[in-house]
């Protein structure tokens, strides 16, 4: 499985869920295209599944961090490259996982995938978590 996606727009996602932040870079955004930041978070809150039967218990403020690409509101046309970080990685509940795979979860298939080497803490890079990376993305391609 590739990290990234996409040509015109390309996208490369990074970080683990328990990581110190999970993200995306954007590549393709043309200089001077608006990057409304507003926006931008309002589509990752809409990402939050709490008030969902079954969301996952960990709370975190997902609060979008643009490290590069942006200037003054507008595209640079430079990489994009954004951020959220975790701030909720207590790992304990997951140790017993690293030896004993979860059913219906990517643990084991990631062990094999990665020879063992894989961050198998909430899931790594196979939690949902990373989603938030994709909403990221998503949400800087459809602004004007």
């Amino acid at each position: 499985m590739s990290s990234s996606l996409g040509t015109m727009f390309r996208i490369t996602s990074f970080g683990e869920s328990h990581g110190p932040c999970v993200g995306v870079v954007v590549e393709g955004c043309p200089a001077g295209l608006k990057i409304d930041m507003g926006e931008v978070q309002r589509d990752l809150a809409r990402r939050s599944a709490l008030s969902q039967p079954g969301a996952t218990p960990r709370r975190e403020p997902d609060e979008v961090r643009f490290l590069s690409g942006v200037y003054e509101g507008r595209a640079t046309g430079a990489p994009l490259c954004m951020i959220i970080e975790n701030t909720n990685i207590e790992s304990g509940a997951y140790a017993e996982f690293v030896r004993k795979p979860r059913p219906g979860h990517a643990d084991y298939p990631a062990r094999v995938k990665y020879g063992g080497f894989n961050d198998p803490l909430g899931g790594g890079r196979f939690s949902g978590r990373i989603t938030a990376g994709f909403v990221l993305a998503g949400a800087d391609r459809r602004l004007t």
